[in-house]
């Protein structure tokens, strides 16, 4: 199963003096359980790419295939396209609406023709992987704290089981420690079921802890798309575009500078203790 972007270009108010061509000849393939991140200055495309990926844009041109099939046929089945390629947008609590956690959780699942029965299953099993506490399904999602209706629209989009996951800025706004709760929670979610992941951020650390792929958007355009370590080699090259690779990188290229033999492709902390400590000739604990 994939996602296929075959030169789709995008512009916002075609035709007129406020003309904006937000994607430029975007070819992309995004591969079955792979976990993304799309990084970009305000204003890059990444949100508008996002939304092309479920049917909420529509391209002005190009193609899109979900599964080897073209979601801009007459016949194809946008509905059902949306609740296999989820997307919890840019602080998603300010779209909870229901009275209970519970009753909003169900809100997807009854969309998609399931009965009240089906969807409370699927909102109990949604919030039990969210780490939601029982005893708060009943109560009202505007009584609970930033990071808790975080964890709450994620369960509302993981009861219709979706294929892949697209997370708009999952973290902003939230603590350290609510950020890093809810990172945890989407690693987790990668590895036990397998589901593709699109984290779009604006943190390179966040970036370079947990995923396997970085896509760099510039002025609509596609300017890398590697693994973190190749990405994060062009760090000059991010600056010039209003971004930065990790705190990490610029350290191992400062130690290499001054004579410390370290591999400047470590793009974590872990990954820079070790290599400090091989240098330093002592073992990692």
């Amino acid at each position: 199963m994939s996602i296929i972007l075959d030169k789709v270009n995008y512009t916002y108010s075609a035709g007129t003096a406020y003309e904006i061509r937000a994607l430029k000849n975007i070819n992309l393939k995004i591969e079955d359980g792979q976990f993304i991140g799309i990084i970009g200055h305000t204003g890059s495309g990444k949100s508008t790419l996002i939304q092309h990926l479920n049917g909420l844009m529509k391209a002005t041109s190009g193609t899109i295939y979900y599964n080897g099939e073209d979601i801009y046929a007459q016949d194809y089945d946008l509905r059902k396209l949306r609740s296999k390629v989820g997307l919890v947008f840019q602080y998603p609590e300010h779209q909870l609406f229901e009275t209970t956690i519970f009753d909003d959780v169900c809100y997807g699942p009854k969309n998609q023709g399931l009965t009240k029965e089906e969807a409370g299953l699927r909102a109990f099993e949604a919030l039990k992987s969210v780490g939601l506490k029982e005893e708060l399904y009943y109560q009202s999602p505007f009584d609970l704290s930033g990071g808790q209706k975080r964890r709450v629209a994620i369960a509302g989009v993981l009861a219709m089981r979706p294929e892949v996951l697209i997370l708009d800025e999952p973290t902003a706004g939230l603590d350290p420690k609510g950020r890093d709760e809810i990172l945890d929670l989407i690693t987790e979610m990668h590895k036990e079921r397998g589901i593709t992941i699109l984290l779009v951020s604006h943190s390179m650390e966040d970036v370079a802890q947990y995923v396997e792929r970085i896509i760099v958007m510039n002025h609509g355009e596609m300017m890398f798309d590697d693994a973190p370590h190749e990405v994060f080699k062009h760090y000059k090259e991010l600056e010039k575009i209003g971004l930065a690779a990790p705190q990490v990188t610029y350290l191992m290229h400062e130690l290499k500078e001054n004579g410390i033999p370290v591999d400047v492709n470590a793009t974590t902390v872990d990954e820079a203790k070790n290599e400090i400590l091989k240098a330093l000739g002592k073992k990692a604990c």
